[in-house]
């Protein structure tokens, strides 16, 4: 099973290369342009065992919303593709990560519907140079282009800890949902 993909994506405010392995060791090159989101990346990466390239250049020079919106899509689009007809994977997946004083939960489903449904409640405007609106609107592009019911939660005092905990937890539930256990297409519709 070759789980991999290569997507690009080029617009008049970004262009986004993602490269993506589903069965890797969790090894990374991520450049953004924005180096909170690159940390996030890497730890996302670092917990999901997921292989990730990215290489995104963005207007940054205006704000980091554009970036990161489609870096967003593009990882779900990634995804989405590496993953072909789904056969044999989990398909739903759970995870429960703190960090600190932040607990972070989210649960996917790797449906084909994308919905997303959010709790996300950060104190400040940014962390480093990430805004915090953002984080929301990344787990939205994501779900969306990757066709992924996704829920998060989080609740903390530290901004950082929470947004952390997030991608943390996004990455160890997307482990577990894309793994293979058995030799079906997780559906009784026989497609997802």
């Amino acid at each position: 099973m070759n789980r991999k993909s290569k997507i690009q994506r080029k617009t008049a405010e970004t262009n986004i290369t993602i490269e993506l392995d589903v069965d890797g060791t969790g090894q990374y090159q991520v450049e953004t342009g924005i180096q909170f989101l690159n940390h996030m990346l890497e730890s996302f990466t670092r917990h999901s065992l997921f292989d990730l390239k990215v290489e995104a250049q963005g207007d940054t020079e205006i704000d980091d919303h554009h970036t990161v919106e489609d870096v967003g899509i593009v990882l779900g689009e990634a995804l989405h593709q590496a993953l072909g007809d789904k056969k044999g994977i989990r398909r739903m997946a759970h995870a429960l990560i703190p960090m600190d004083e932040s607990l972070a939960m989210v649960a996917v489903d790797l449906s084909g519907r994308s919905y997303t449904v959010l709790d996300l409640n950060f104190h400040q405007d940014k962390v480093g140079d990430l805004s915090t609106e953002n984080v929301g609107h990344f787990l939205e592009s994501l779900a969306q282009s990757g066709k992924i019911n996704l829920h998060a939660r989080v609740e903390g005092e530290n901004d950082h800890h929470q947004v952390e905990a997030i991608f943390k937890a996004l990455a160890r539930a997307l482990h577990d949902a894309t793994r293979v256990v058995h030799d079906r297409v997780p559906s009784t519709k026989g497609v997802i």
